[in-house]
């Protein structure tokens, strides 16, 4: 069984929580997913925080 962990994505750009998303634990590096940000009104990049 693989373990989940639930992680929230944050806009690098005005720093506003928009997504939450689930990842297995086993990965070392942080997400960084390409996303829409409806604060900015443009696509950004989104990293993991927890």
């Amino acid at each position: 069984m693989v373990k989940k962990d639930k992680i929230t994505l944050i806009c690098s750009e005005c720093n506003s929580r928009n997504y939450t998303t689930n990842r297995t634990k086993n990965l070392n590096k942080r997400l960084e997913l390409k996303k829409y940000c409806p604060k900015c009104g443009k696509t950004t990049i989104h990293k993991e925080t927890k």
